[in-house]
């Protein structure tokens, strides 16, 4: 996907339907060449065509997650990635940032296991050179593409690792971090359980968002993965609360 049809996608989420002449406006490109990109982001299933318009197809698929700032979430999931050591076993949950971390750790590290409730991240490492890929069963959601529920809770007991990645979808600055799916929160809950350290992988535009259910409070977290563009003030937030931040440049 080029930088132009990640910008596409990210107008389209933010208007929810545009128009074809306004994005190339924005985009100073021809109409033509936008239509070539929202024909190939139409093929790929990231948004929907009406005559003359681009829609939202579901702003919760994680192929649409995916492709928003889709390349400060590839520095930010090569730098998470630098904290695991050769031959070790981390937790991952269905993000759409852990999903480029588990393919960086295919490529760059050796004799990797990864535990995870995300079908979809089993699916997209399938044919990378990962020692093994735990799949923790539960109630399959489709959005997300992976386990949620009790049944997650049953299976991550089987396992004790030091480090558990995670996503995030908001931030609240007198509370901590915050998530739009109660499921996945709880299903989150089950799978930090079993490990040593949490570790939240966030782009910055999540510290200028606010989820609907608490996700991690600020004694859970042991380390924030993100970006430079997090400012200062909220670096100051993080550090009295003893937690670790670590910026991909």
């Amino acid at each position: 996907m080029t930088e132009r049809q990640s910008k596409i996608i990210k107008l389209v989420n933010q208007y929810q339907k545009i128009e074809v002449s306004r994005l190339a406006e924005m985009l100073d490109v021809s109409q033509v060449t936008i239509r070539k990109d929202l024909d190939y982001l139409e093929e790929e299933g990231l948004l929907s065509r009406e005559h003359g318009y681009a829609l939202i197809k579901n702003a919760n698929d994680i192929n649409t997650r995916l492709t928003i700032n889709y390349e400060t979430k590839l520095k930010i999931a090569i730098k998470a990635a630098e904290m695991v050591s050769n031959g070790e076993t981390v937790m991952l949950e269905s993000g759409s940032t852990c999903a480029l971390m588990a393919e960086q750790l295919a490529k760059l590290k050796k004799d990797v296991t990864i535990i995870t409730n995300s079908a979809y991240i089993a699916i997209r490492i399938r044919d990378l050179p990962v020692r093994k890929v735990i799949l923790l069963g539960g109630e399959y959601q489709k959005e997300y593409q992976g386990m949620v529920g009790p049944l997650v809770r049953k299976c991550a007991r089987e396992f004790f690792v030091d480090k558990f990645f995670v996503g995030t979808d908001g931030f609240i600055p007198e509370a901590g971090f915050t998530c739009d799916d109660l499921m996945r929160v709880e299903t989150m809950k089950y799978m930090a359980d079993s490990a040593n350290r949490m570790i939240i992988l966030a782009d910055s535009s999540k510290f200028s968002q606010k989820g609907v259910v608490i996700q991690s409070t600020f004694d859970e977290i042991d380390t924030i993965c993100t970006d430079s563009g997090i400012s200062e003030e909220t670096v100051a937030i993080l550090n009295k609360r003893n937690i670790l931040v670590k910026i991909a440049e």
